[in-house]
């Protein structure tokens, strides 16, 4: 027994040492560049595959071999991702989710290159660098790891690393390098690539597909270990290592014997859901590229071609048309990533698991192998599969409420490999399974019709998705989160609903496909394929139907006319250029074909300009205006200082007779928050009244905004109570407290770009306290915007446009008590003045109002009562003219 746990143990630190240079690469590149590198499993492929090319092919000695992969096609391999593709994006400015569809696309194109190069066939003959005991390997994992603890612990580049991984703009101020940093960390990210690559392959089917993703499977250890610790995650790989290796000694019996085989052989996958699921997440910032203008209208016209090309297979015959049966089965799962990706702004790299689930769950129903069902005919099948899979998206929706970025990818990736090897690789779910077709569609051709015939039903119910109050709602979410949760968007819920709906579509979708091959594979509903789907979406449009429809003939014509891997490597390529087009190739050429229209300028003549001179007009010189009195912004002066039908806003705010205090409204008692072991906020208390205008002033790390973040719901105090009217709202989130009437802005505006400038301030009004018809319309008239801006997208438009968008979103919805952070902030002196009068009509019609400033000629003119914080607390109140005049400003400078 003893020599059999020793020979496990040795077996189990062989496995765990190629985990562990794994993650050790994983964890040098995330810290040096803040990539989280999904192509790393790529590289371990790529230079798997080279080594081979190199000793068995080409018959060069393996010490050469070993020296020109690892320590030139490795790095180098590094340097050039670095430079070609991830610094361009970081010199932009570039947001994690176009860092990750990059990642993705690298991933996919040396994926398809792959198979392009070598075929798709697996190999075994890869040569051996280490012999097959673990402890050359172990070795090699603990100098490495010892030898990078050393560099960033007593060297000035580990100085600089630190540095760039703490601040990267600061260090770059400080004259660090951070691009050479970069270099640097992703030369030794694909060097441990590949040298995890090169040790596997010889043990494992080295093939473009299996090696990638068995590589993948272990980025547990890096998010076990916070990405950040080097100990850790060897530690945890050589501790799962060993427990894998240990628990193939376990032989049990009965209904469980399967799934507890399929847990020992896939403990690294177990982990991966473990760390991806219950584990804090990493880089939890926004979710995906946000579109930067109103989408597009396709032209009818151009759906009229697509309707045609989509009929043209119906005149093929024989392996074309078997062919083209593919393309409208996939393009329905394309469809549920349009759902969830394209509209809910959500990433999902496990959409081939439902799909498959909706081929797996149909042939059983089909076959009456499902428990507790009758065998069921095709059609009835695949509605019972429809339904049975759809509430199954909970499993990515409900992760998605609390992640959001890379926490978020790594979830749903979890998910789509832990159903690929629970599920589709066991043999007691899908021995034995065929599918058929339905009663009448046995022929191609007759399928293919009815294909047609679902995908036309999908793609109703995704436009039905993708307009109305709920296609609205689906795209504030996806523009701005927190801003959607402020005008009252119950965004855990619409996530969900997105989840459900886009696995419904692709449990459709997968059923379609299984018939159409007349069988269950396993191999087309792998996570790799999730991958790819995901990558051509977003390239393609993730917003656009007929992008989806697109991504589909592309996907199965290339690979079914060419060599496979074409599609792959070409929807690599499109994907690694989305930093430059993240609105996709119809947004490129759209630009494109903008600047290369030619724009003739007429030119005047001489004796046209001089006479021009003489036939113009004086300007007329502005009369002086009377000050325009309170209330008067509907019908004299719009919002923005441009003329309506009274006259121009005058330059200060008009004074106006503090209200008599009555009962608060909204009541703050005893607030502390705590970030880390900062405290922001020490005992609070604070009272906001109906017709009163609160407003909060302090230097900055006052603890301002973390008071006005506990009052709007996005952040939970410590300790403290928050109510309205009474009630305690202490608990409840921002879109429950904006349904109850509490509204805010936001300093960094938030509005949705995406969205006209009417749609904008229709969400509010639909999302809001009140519902009321004629609340979009009053508010745009308002504020100056019921003229030709109420149709332009809200992208592009001025800062002091999109602050009174932002202020008309918030008033459609019938607020009671309105919190406004920075209202002023890049707005000039006219829009000031107009939007102080605004805010004194609100208050006189009974709002209760709290403005965070720092603007105090703003606060002098404006307040009713203002309250100094420092330090976390309120350190004077009183009216405006006595407060300012202590802290030595002045209320007029």
């Amino acid at each position: 027994m003893s020599s059999l746990t020793y020979d496990l143990t040795l077996a189990g630190l062989s496995v765990g040492s190629a985990a562990a240079l794994t993650g050790i690469g994983l964890i040098v590149t995330y810290r040096a560049t803040g990539v989280l590198n999904f192509a790393h499993g790529a590289i371990a492929m790529v230079c798997a595959y080279a080594l081979r090319q190199c000793v068995v092919e080409w018959g060069w000695p393996l010490w050469l071999g070993a020296t020109v992969t690892l320590l030139v096609l490795a790095p180098g391999l590094g340097v050039v991702l670095e430079w070609f593709v991830f610094r361009p994006l970081s010199v932009l400015g570039s947001d994690p989710a176009q860092t990750l569809v990059a990642s993705i696309g690298v991933f996919v194109l040396l994926v398809g290159g792959a198979a392009l190069l070598w075929g798709q066939g697996a190999r075994d003959d890869a040569p051996e660098l280490v012999p097959d005991e673990p402890w050359g390997q172990l070795a090699v994992v603990l100098v490495l790891a010892a030898g990078v603890a050393a560099v960033v612990r007593w060297t000035r580049f580990g100085r600089e690393l630190r540095a760039v991984v703490d601040d990267r703009r600061l260090a770059v101020l400080g004259g660090i390098d951070a691009d050479r940093v970069a270099a640097a960390g992703w030369a030794f990210g694909s060097f441990t690539a590949g040298l995890t690559g090169v040790l596997l392959a010889p043990y494992v089917r080295l093939d473009p597909y299996g090696l990638p993703l068995l590589v993948m499977e272990v980025v547990a250890v890096a998010v076990a270990a916070r990405m950040r610790s080097l100990p850790v995650a060897v530690v945890v790989a050589l501790g799962i290592g060993v427990a894998q290796s240990q628990l193939t000694r376990l032989h049990p019996s009965g209904w469980g014997e399967p799934l507890l085989q399929a847990a020992t052989t896939n403990l690294f996958v177990v982990a991966l859901l473990v760390a991806a699921l219950v584990l804090p997440g990493v880089g939890a910032r926004d979710a995906l590229p946000r579109t930067a203008t109103a989408r597009v209208p396709t032209p009818p016209g151009v759906w009229i071609v697509a309707g045609v090309l989509f009929l043209l297979p119906l005149g093929l015959a024989g392996r074309d048309l078997h062919t083209s049966v593919q393309v409208p089965a996939l393009a329905v799962i394309l469809l549920s990533l349009v759902v969830v990706t394209g509209r809910g702004g959500q990433i999902s790299l496990g959409q081939a698991a439902y799909a498959g689930l909706g081929a797996l769950f149909m042939a059983l129903l089909a076959a009456g192998r499902f428990p507790g069902l009758p065998a069921l005919p095709e059609l009835a099948a695949l509605a019972v599969a429809v339904v049975l899979v759809a509430p199954l998206g909970l499993l990515t929706g409900w992760p998605a409420i609390g992640r959001r970025g890379l926490a978020l990818a790594l979830a749903t990736f979890a998910i789509g490999v832990g159903v690929s090897r629970f599920v589709f690789a066991q043999p007691y779910a899908t021995a034995g399974l065929s599918l058929g077709r339905p009663a009448g569609f046995d022929g191609d051709r007759a399928y293919y019709v009815l294909e047609l015939v679902l995908l036309a039903v999908a793609l109703l119910a995704t436009h039905a998705l993708r307009r109305g109050r709920t296609g609205r709602a689906l795209a504030a979410m996806r523009d701005h989160e927190a801003g959607a949760q402020a005008a009252g968007v119950r965004v855990p819920s619409l996530k969900l609903g997105a989840f459900v709906a886009g696995a419904a579509l692709a449990a459709l979708g997968g059923g379609m496909l299984g018939m159409g091959l007349r069988a269950f594979d396993a191999a087309a509903y792998d996570p790799v394929r999730g991958l790819l789907w995901f990558a051509a979406v977003v390239v393609l449009g993730a917003d656009s139907t007929l992008g989806a429809l697109a991504a589909a003939a592309l996907l199965v014509g290339l690979d079914a006319g060419t060599r496979g891997g074409v599609a792959a490597a070409l929807i690599g390529v499109l994907a690694i250029l989305v930093g430059r087009f993240p609105g996709g190739p119809y947004e490129a050429l759209r630009t494109v074909a903008d600047r290369l229209r030619p724009r003739r300028t007429p030119a005047l003549t001489p004796t046209g300009v001089r006479a021009r001179g003489l036939l113009r007009p004086a300007e007329p010189r502005e009369p002086r205006r009377a000050p325009v009195p309170v209330g008067a912004t509907a019908t004299g002066a719009t919002a923005g200082g441009t003329p309506g039908t009274g006259g121009r806003p005058p330059a200060s705010p008009v004074p106006r007779t503090p209200p008599t205090p009555s009962a608060p409204l909204l009541t703050a008692r005893r607030l502390h928050a705590r970030y880390g072991g900062f405290t922001a906020l020490d005992g609070v208390d604070l009272d906001l009244s109906p017709g009163r205008i609160t407003t909060v002033v302090g230097p900055n790390g006052a603890g301002k905004s973390t008071l006005f973040h506990c009052l709007a719901g996005t952040l939970r105090p410590a300790r403290g109570t928050v109510r309205l009217g009474g009630r305690d709202i202490t608990a409840l989130p921002a879109h429950a407290r904006t349904r109850l009437g509490i509204a805010r802005t936001f300093q960094q505006l938030a509005v949705f770009p995406s969205l006209t400038v009417a749609e904008n301030v229709r969400v509010g009004a639909e999302q809001g306290r009140v519902t009321d018809r004629g609340a979009v319309e009053r508010t745009l008239r308002l504020l100056g915007l019921d003229g030709p801006v109420r149709a332009l997208p809200a992208a592009g438009l001025p800062t002091g446009t999109l602050r009174r968008v932002e202020l008309a979103r918030v008033l459609a919805g019938g607020p009671r008590v309105l919190l406004l952070d920075e209202p002023a902030a890049g707005l000039d002196t006219a829009e000031v003045a107009a939007l102080a009068r605004v805010l004194k009509a609100l208050a006189a019609d009974g709002t209760a109002l709290l403005v965070v400033e720092h603007d105090l000629d703003l606060v002098a003119g404006l307040a009713d009562v203002v309250h100094v914080m420092n330090a976390g607390r309120i350190v004077a109140s009183g009216p405006p003219g006595r407060v300012l005049d202590a802290l030595g400003t002045g209320a007029g400078r």
